[in-house]
């Protein structure tokens, strides 16, 4: 990621009419949002600014029913409250209903709806390599709140079957059940649910599947010597991978595949364009996202 430059500090003047969103969770001083969006609102002349919030789980409540009270536009959640936020919310998006977490709300006028934009962002940067998950098989690796949202956004978008491995121990098992169930009976997609240590139902997945993703933080820094999967021959040449992890830019598992003939991806414009769709649903505009490619992401080749 490029550091801000002078000429993207500059934010429009704030005014009686300014809308405000924003970014709740705990910590959040880290994030990169406050860059994309305000870049973004002065390059579209919107009358918006986006500010962060450090607010955990506990006090999340508190911080909903007063930011509903002064009627903001909406706001981003991150760790630790995507989950917590679904009970908070009037409505939930088909996205966020089939995951069970929520990563942004959109305020009308008192009407809170809870959406789900970390899926769309990631199903969007596929897209950028010319991959669609309509009619496809793809297998998920994970069972956490990345994985979730890409499980349940891939069947939203058409995708034909997903086979989600995941260790019956995690704690999100329950959830991904659920998830899981949801799938089946609300689209048209076929979801299942298996041990990450069927090593042999795993192979056999992959054979025939379109599109691997890794949705756990296996190989992300600075354990960057570990994939989930380690032999070669898993993989083949129609076999697209790619990796929810960013830093580092190429993990052991993108390496490997890449090596084997596969195409590849990293998670790093999954972030940008979930914010982006967020930014739509708050402004009706999109996001100027090559602009803010250019001055914050950077793609290893």
């Amino acid at each position: 990621m490029n550091e801000q430059t002078p000429a993207a500090s500059q934010a429009l003047p704030i005014t009686g009419h300014t809308r405000l969103t924003g970014l709740l969770g705990s910590p959040v001083a880290h994030s990169l949002s406050p860059m994309m969006h305000n870049d973004s609102f002065r390059e579209l002349g919107l009358d918006y600014v986006y500010l962060c919030f450090d607010v955990d789980e506990e006090h999340l409540p508190d911080a909903v029913r007063g930011l509903r009270a002064i009627n903001v536009r909406g706001f981003n959640l991150t760790m630790p409250d995507k989950n917590r936020i679904v009970d908070l919310v009037d409505e939930l998006s088909p996205a966020a209903r089939l995951i069970g977490a929520c990563n942004t709300v959109v305020n009308d006028d008192g009407h809170l709806t809870g959406h789900n934009t970390d899926g769309i962002g990631f199903m969007r940067a596929l897209q950028d390599y010319g991959f669609e998950a309509a009619g496809k098989k793809i297998t998920i690796l994970g069972a956490g709140g990345a994985a979730s949202a890409i499980t349940a956004q891939a069947a939203l978008n058409g995708a034909a079957s997903i086979h989600i491995f995941a260790r019956p121990s995690s704690r999100f098992h329950t959830r991904t059940v659920a998830m899981t169930e949801r799938i089946n009976r609300e689209t048209s997609c076929h979801a299942e649910l298996m041990d990450l240590a069927d090593r042999t139902a795993l192979k056999a997945s992959l054979s025939d599947s379109d599109l691997l993703v890794n949705g756990t933080p296996v190989g992300m820094a600075p354990d960057t010597d570990h994939s989930l999967i380690e032999d070669p021959d898993d993989f083949h040449e129609g076999l697209f991978v790619a990796d929810a992890i960013y830093h580092p830019a190429e993990t052991k598992l993108l390496s490997l595949a890449r090596a084997a003939g596969c195409r590849t991806a990293n998670g790093l414009y999954m972030l940008l364009y979930q914010g982006a769709a967020a930014f739509r649903l708050w402004t009706g505009r999109d996001m100027p996202t090559e602009l803010i490619k250019e001055r914050y992401f950077r793609q290893a080749d």
